[in-house]
């Protein structure tokens, strides 16, 4: 007789077997002779070399699956015992079009021609500026693409920051220490993040420094290594904060800047390093730049409508 243990590492044990154990036993079915026993993040199995061999390759499968879809259910289960090629194919993500699969399993997919543009620009550049309005799926589409590098190990961590210039408001009037400050400012990228990555998965993640979010001046000084690194909301660095940013850059590391350069929130507009680093860091080997339209919103149909009546409104205003 041969027992092994595998070990469920960086999974929720509940998830992936479901409750009361349901999916380990809908595996169990299909390896009769071979006794399957579960506690926590270890699954102990006890039968023949050949039986234990192939339940583990199997079960292995299975977790990759998991990892890539952020699911598993009973159909996944039956359909992979009996198309099992094509579960392989799906487990190693041989999908180009979609980036990740969200918490309940959604598919994540570049949706318009500059989102496509942003994935494909990717690629072959270590710098990426995405400057265009709200809604047009810049700064989502980029932490889709940071999620995705992440699991495939193309980078050791996530690091996802914004200026703080309060549109309005100050931070020092709000309630709580600095992080709780600080948080509701950096909600839009914990949403991003949730519906990509299983809570449990994320907190760890955000624990353990995987995925690092925070304010644009707490990157003064660090050198960002084999790093996924999205600066957001870049139309409110200033000209010095995004030279800064910019030389940041470490070894095997990606940066992308995104931006609205007409919701500028700084004293002055001239003082916004967005511009001028699209004007100068275009054309150089590595940058990509890319500008988004009112044709890439995704959002409720109104906002598109609502961004040209605005842009009308300021191209009448200067026209006149």
């Amino acid at each position: 007789m041969t027992e092994i243990v595998i070990f469920l590492e960086d999974i929720d044990p509940v998830v992936f077997l479901g409750t009361n154990n349901s999916l380990l036993d809908k595996i169990q079915s299909f390896f009769p002779k071979i006794k399957i026993l579960s506690r926590g993040s270890e699954i102990k199995c006890i039968g023949e070399e050949s039986e234990i061999t192939l339940f583990a390759e199997k079960f292995n499968d299975l977790i990759e699956y998991y990892r890539k879809y952020n699911r598993l259910e009973e159909q996944d289960i039956e359909k992979y015992f009996f198309d099992a090629e094509h579960m392989k194919s799906a487990a190693k993500g041989e999908f180009e079009q979609v980036l990740v699969f969200g918490t309940s399993g959604k598919p994540v997919r570049a949706r318009t021609v500059n989102q496509l543009q942003l994935v494909s620009d990717y690629k072959n550049n270590d710098l990426i500026i995405a400057e265009g309005p709200a809604g047009t799926g810049k700064t989502y589409t980029s932490i889709a693409l940071a999620v995705r590098a992440l699991k495939e190990r193309e980078v050791k961590k996530i690091i996802l920051t914004r200026p703080a210039v309060e549109a309005g408001e100050r931070l020092g009037f709000l309630p709580g220490d600095m992080k709780e400050k600080l948080d509701p400012y950096l909600q839009p990228l914990y949403d991003a993040l949730h519906d990509m990555l299983p809570y449990k998965k994320l907190e760890t993640w955000l624990e353990d420094g995987t995925i690092q979010i925070a304010p644009l001046a707490f990157m003064r000084g660090r050198t960002l290594e084999n790093a996924f690194v999205i600066l957001d909301e870049a139309q409110n660095a200033t000209v010095s904060q995004l030279k800064m940013f910019l030389t940041r850059m470490g070894v095997s590391s990606k940066f992308i800047m995104t931006g609205d350069s007409t919701q500028i929130d700084l004293p002055r507009k001239s003082e916004s390093g967005l511009v001028q680093a699209m004007r100068i860091l275009s054309g150089i080997e590595g940058v990509s730049v890319i500008k988004f339209d009112e044709r890439d919103i995704v959002r409720h149909k109104l906002v598109k409508r609502i961004v040209k009546a605005y842009e009308d409104e300021e191209t009448g205003s200067s026209g006149g």
